[in-house]
């Protein structure tokens, strides 16, 4: 919203002395976003008057239409003699008031003015377009041509209010009121502590039967419409100056007299109109929701299908404007050029439903600055005063008769009340503010307060952002400044330092980056159609998500519940980069619904809240394990001097859940596995023992060439994802640091023959089970196939390390212990010895 200081000046009476940047403190103080003061006409320098055109003559023989002009600039050139001037621009005649810019005169950007050859001819000064004096688009395409009452040297700097400030106001969505002069003023009468001029209190006729017919099928889109009608409009009436000027100011282009009239009331008062040429309705005019299908052409000559959501205005034909965005061509202003220009109005003041007028602009692709207000919220009872302030400048500027009909049609609604404690305002803040100024804060805003210790607070129409106590505590806090409230920093209690949880992520983090991976953060945002991408089964529960009621985007409505979508993502974006040598993790919460949905309980704000509170709160949340995974590509070991390098693989995805798991202090079992993205055959299933029971906490592989090609990722790309939380909970105890031993070593190797289905990590975890506390490590170093074995065997060979940590071992006591760990091996997995 920009606000010329001029104007602003009309409602509250600001010391002279006042500047735009002393008003932006004072705005930003009480809580409004006051990005920048523009200052119109800087370095403007005269002089530069009202000329009269006397004499034009074409020269020819240039590559474009150039006129010499002889121009009446009164005693302004000191000699009142006509001033020379060489202008390349067409749209004036003899005969018409233009702006001179003389020699010695200095344009905004610095542009000094002297007398100048040019074509052949000497041209003493300028004639001015809007843009060169930085007034903006005025609709005329060149020269600005004046009215012909302004005489000739008249200050052409005064007359076009070329010296201004502007404040650039970004208005928040709850903070409607101030898309307007009459809401901006209210915030400035009050930060000043000054007396507020509402340009709103006007004497409006009461509604009567005589009004234009209005009729509304849809009271829940719309509550209020207020209908007025102008008669014998003058065609040619041109909009003036001051008005012209006002709407430049606050980023509007000037069109015709009639729309205006109503832009500027919009801007105003905030309440968007629409004048209809009355000639051009036929019939009543309706409110109702369109048909599926039906269409319309709008304002900017696109003809749009509507949807059943759409609310529109109607006559006897059919829709003639979507309701609150923008009007039909149908039923336009007749510009004042035209053969037959506009003289008789019906202007509309209503209020929309904010909900669908959103909903219609997005629809439509159509942001109007009508649609902007409605959406933030439009003061209802405003409209009356609206259309009267919009009969009454076309009376006065278009020489109107204003007819004596008044529709008003209007929903009946009560006003919203809000009970609180007078000291509520004082808990949020911390801050003892007292019942009075919590009553006058709550009045300046336009509220109506009574009672003692629990107030009843009646919120003022233009304010549909207060509906409960915090909003109005938000207000007496704000006005009574928020720098005002006491800093007081946390104090936390000495010694709880980072909890276990979070200690082990950060280890995670930590082991990944010295293995050469690099973290990449996602969004955790994604569509539904990602899971067919990673080829998950239908009841797979990963397929269930927890979805936003406001996305950020419609394409990603649902929470993640894995973390290989955002990596894949990186992944793909760098290596379409140029970067194909990749290894990247990520640790973060993935989201799981719960089997029963619960709703939320809303916490207290004025102490903390209780044990049962927050667990109750947390029980409405969805589940929330965090998981850590990585995705590799390209080549793991770079190629060089020392050798040939190698590509990444499977087992470097394997190594990296080792990697993690080490840090857990949990021994991972791998296992073979087939699962949704992976590769069948080249997919390992992650287990570890929680509670006694195996269970899986993951998968690490290479993905499957389907998943890889509906990524976009390279050939042969490998992940791994483990659940954190799993991997934690099968931790036993604290984590012990290794005590290293001074004593030998006895090494013992044993050959095991199988079953091929049975996993190697299953063999080898029955073997440290039956080992006992004196294994030290145990390593596969051998597998062999062969008709010796028989059909459907293997040959596992493993090596086994043995040491004490008070004396040498003995061969038989490492003996005893491999023969225990062997004979566990074989009760559980049926493995024999091989030679046995």
């Amino acid at each position: 919203m920009r606000v010329p200081l001029s104007w602003l000046r009309e409602y509250v009476d600001l010391p002279a002395t006042e500047t735009g940047r002393d008003v932006q403190a004072k705005l930003i103080e009480v809580g409004l976003e006051v990005e920048t003061v523009e200052q119109l006409g800087a370095g403007l320098k005269g002089p530069l008057v009202v000329g009269k055109v006397l004499t034009i003559e074409e020269l020819e023989g240039f590559k474009k239409p150039i006129r010499f002009c002889t121009v009446d600039v009164g005693r302004a050139n000191g000699t009142g003699e006509p001033q020379e001037i060489v202008c390349g621009a067409r749209n004036f005649q003899v005969g018409d008031k233009v702006v001179v810019v003389l020699p010695g005169a200095v344009l905004p950007g610095d542009f000094a003015i002297a007398a100048r050859k040019t074509y052949g001819r000497t041209s003493h000064g300028m004639i001015c377009s809007g843009d060169e004096l930085g007034m903006g688009d005025d609709g005329s395409g060149g020269i600005i041509v004046l009215p012909p009452e302004h005489e000739a040297g008249t200050d052409a700097i005064e007359l076009l209010e070329l010296v201004d400030e502007v404040l650039d106001i970004a208005v928040t969505p709850d903070r409607g009121y101030a898309l307007s002069m009459r809401g901006v003023a209210r915030e400035t009468a009050i930060a000043y502590g000054l007396p507020l001029r509402d340009p709103a209190l006007l004497d409006v006729p009461a509604p009567n039967s005589f009004g234009y017919p209005v009729k509304i099928s849809d009271p829940l889109g719309c509550d209020r419409f207020t209908a007025r009608t102008v008669t014998g409009l003058q065609p040619e009436a041109r909009s003036p100056i001051w008005l012209q000027r006002r709407l430049q100011k606050v980023g509007m282009r000037p069109i015709s007299l009639a729309v205006d009239i109503a832009n500027y009331v919009m801007m105003e008062l905030g309440q968007p109109l629409h004048t209809y040429d009355r000639s051009r309705i036929q019939g009543t005019i309706g409110v109702r929701r369109a048909e599926q299908g039906e269409k319309i052409t709008t304002l900017d000559g696109v003809k749009r299908v509507l949807d059943a959501g759409d609310l529109v205005i109607t006559d006897d034909r059919g829709p003639i404007g979507l309701a609150g965005v923008m009007g039909g061509a149908n039923t336009e202003i007749a510009d004042s050029d035209e053969a037959a220009g506009t003289t008789d109005v019906v202007i509309e003041a209503a209020h929309f439903d904010a909900i669908s007028v959103a909903r219609t602009a997005r629809r439509h692709k159509l942001t109007s600055e009508a649609s902007k207000r409605f959406e933030r919220g439009v003061d209802p009872q405003a409209a009356a005063a609206a259309a009267q302030r919009t009969v009454d400048l076309l009376v006065l500027l278009a020489g109107g008769t204003a007819e004596a009909g008044v529709t008003e049609v209007i929903a009946p609604t009560a006003p919203r009340t809000i009970t609180m404690p007078a000291d509520h305002p004082d808990k949020v803040a911390g801050v003892t503010y007292g019942r009075e100024t919590v009553v006058r804060r709550l009045q300046e805003v336009g509220c109506d307060v009574y009672g003692q210790d629990d107030l009843t607070v009646t919120v003022p129409s233009w304010r549909p952002d207060l509906a409960e106590p915090n909003d109005l505590a938000e207000e007496v806090i704000r006005l009574e400044g928020y720098e005002n409230l006491p800093s007081t920093l946390p104090k936390p209690p000495a010694g709880r330092g980072l909890t276990e949880r979070q200690r082990l992520h950060r280890r995670v983090g930590r082991a990944l980056a010295g293995a050469g991976y690099v973290e990449s953060l996602s969004y955790p945002f994604v569509g539904e159609g990602v899971f067919d991408q990673l080829s998950l089964d239908a009841d797979d529960p990963n397929r269930r998500v927890v979805k936003l009621v406001n996305p950020l985007s419609d394409e990603e409505p649902a929470l993640r519940t894995t973390l290989l979508p955002g990596l894949l993502s990186a992944l793909r974006r760098n290596d379409g980069r140029g970067s194909h040598d990749l290894a990247l993790f990520e640790t973060g919460l993935v989201f799981h619904p719960r089997q029963e949905l619960k709703v939320a309980v809303r916490l207290p704000v004025d102490r903390r809240p209780t044990d049962e509170e927050i667990a109750s709160l947390t029980d409405a949340l969805p589940v929330q394990p965090r998981h850590a995974a990585v995705v590799l590509a390209g080549a793991r070991e770079q190629a060089g001097w020392w050798g040939k390098g190698r590509p990444a693989d499977w087992a470097d995805a394997v190594e990296a859940a080792r990697t993690v798991a080490r840090e857990a202090g949990v021994e991972l079992i791998v296992d073979k596995g087939q699962y949704g993205p992976w590769h069948p055959g080249r997919c390992a299933e992650l287990k570890v023992v929680v509670d006694g029971d195996i269970v899986s906490v993951g998968h690490a592989g290479e993905l499957h060439p389907r998943v890889v090609k509906a990524f976009g990722v390279p050939a042969r790309t490998c992940a791994m994802e483990l659940d954190l939380d799993r991997l934690e909970q099968a931790r036993e105890g604290v984590l012990r640091a290794p005590r290293i031993s001074t004593f030998p070593v006895a090494t013992q190797d044993v050959a095991l023959v199988v079953d091929k289905e049975v996993p190697a990590a299953v063999v080898e975890y029955f073997l440290r089970g039956g080992a006992g506390e004196l294994l030290e490590s145990i390593r596969l170093f051998d597998v062999f196939e062969g008709e010796q074995l028989g059909e459907g065997k293997k040959s596992l060979a493993y090596a086994l390390r043995f040491r004490a940590a008070d004396r040498t071992l003995t061969v038989d006591e490492a003996s005893a212990a491999r023969d225990a760990a062997v004979a566990l091996a074989a009760e559980r997995t049926g493995a024999v010895l091989r030679g046995a």
